[in-house]
């Protein structure tokens, strides 16, 4: 296979060259190998033309005399509504942390050269300390540091894009996350929600087959028919572009998750999939209605994926590849979750008495 770079020269400057981590076959010999190919090139013209903008604008003044002039909350929503598109939970994620930018900072105009360490500081402090309900019961902790490292996310885009001199978050202490409980669903409660009817059927359908595949909310919405393919070798897979990590995958799917698309009525199985709060109401009615007493959201049919297939002795990396995760310690929170091994070894203890 060959790797795939971009070369780009500034006027008077040597060429630079940035390598992309993508790559296509030489001389694609199947379907899938050249399919491979066309959304590999694809996906490396967008992150093309992404630094031609970034260099047109740089170039065009945006970061000289008026460097730093930009206003913060003006930048930080452009990057929100950038996050929103095909990413709809992370993107809600980023528009929670705006929400507490503009009550932290009074809505104020802050220019974005004027967001220091002391600014940051006061930020993560009003995080630690914030009351979300009646109960006063604070902020998730988790949910803090996930406010604060967007707002350190944003701040080192602008810094890479030479938009503030220097990046004040160097200085900044991060929250330290908690590892929560990541709830999931078991073999025989899956099976009672395939048996359980769900309104509306499409919601019901979308989470099953994440349940039976792995893929996130994001991807499940973005499959389109072309990219499912069949070989009689192989079997069924699908290739996508992952929306979190912008990698290009093949994913092999069992014979089930296919079937459970029925039959081809539009270009995508799951035309008129939307999130929303309505879509989670339905999904908190189906999970009671068959009988399941856990908060489950969406993203746990992933999670139940992933324990799933390490209960049933898949090895932690290859459930790691089909996850789509670039870094096995990810893979590893699940292996915590349920641990077959751990349990099989309690039940082998011999009778000491009799109860």
């Amino acid at each position: 296979m060959s790797s795939l770079y971009l070369a780009f020269q500034a006027p008077g400057k040597k060429v630079r060259y940035q390598w992309l981590e993508l790559y296509v076959y030489e001389s694609p010999k199947t379907n899938l190998e050249k399919e491979h190919n066309k959304e590999t090139i694809k996906l490396a013209e967008s992150i093309k033309a992404k630094r031609t903008l970034d260099f047109q604008t740089t170039k065009n003044g945006f970061v000289s005399a008026e460097r730093g002039k930009i206003d913060f909350l003006d930048f930080f929503e452009k990057m929100v509504n950038q996050k929103m598109v095909g990413s709809e939970g992370n993107g809600g994620n980023w528009l929670s942390t705006l929400k507490h930018l503009k009550i932290y900072l009074n809505g104020d105009d802050y220019p974005i050269e004027q967001i220091d360490d002391l600014i940051l500081e006061g930020f993560r402090d009003y995080l630690m300390n914030l009351t979300v309900s009646s109960e006063k019961r604070k902020l998730n902790i988790n949910s803090a540091a996930s406010y604060l490292n967007k707002v350190k996310a944003c701040l080192r885009e602008a810094y890479m894009n030479k938009m503030i001199k220097e990046n004040p978050c160097l200085r900044v202490k991060s929250i330290k996350q908690v590892q929560g409980h990541r709830q999931f669903l078991t073999l025989e409660e899956l099976q009672k929600l395939a048996a359980t009817p769900c309104n509306p059927p499409l919601l019901k359908k979308a989470f099953l087959f994440s349940a039976l595949t792995g893929l996130r909310w994001s991807d499940v919405k973005a499959i389109t028919w072309d990219k499912i393919h069949h070989s009689e070798t192989d079997g069924w897979s699908i290739q996508f572009t992952q929306k979190k990590t912008k990698q290009t995958e093949v994913l092999p799917v069992a014979e089930q998750a296919i079937k459970l698309l029925g039959e081809k009525t539009s270009d995508s199985p799951f035309d008129g999939l939307e999130y929303n709060a309505w879509k989670n109401a339905r999904l908190g009615e189906w999970i009671q209605s068959a009988g399941i007493t856990k908060r489950i959201t969406f993203h746990c049919a992933r999670h139940s994926f992933a324990t799933l297939q390490l209960s049933l002795n898949t090895d932690i990396y290859t459930v790691s590849k089909l996850l789509g995760h670039k870094n096995l310690r990810t893979t590893e929170i699940y292996a915590k979750v349920i641990d077959k091994r751990k349990i099989e070894a309690a039940g082998r203890m011999p009778i000491l008495i009799e109860v």
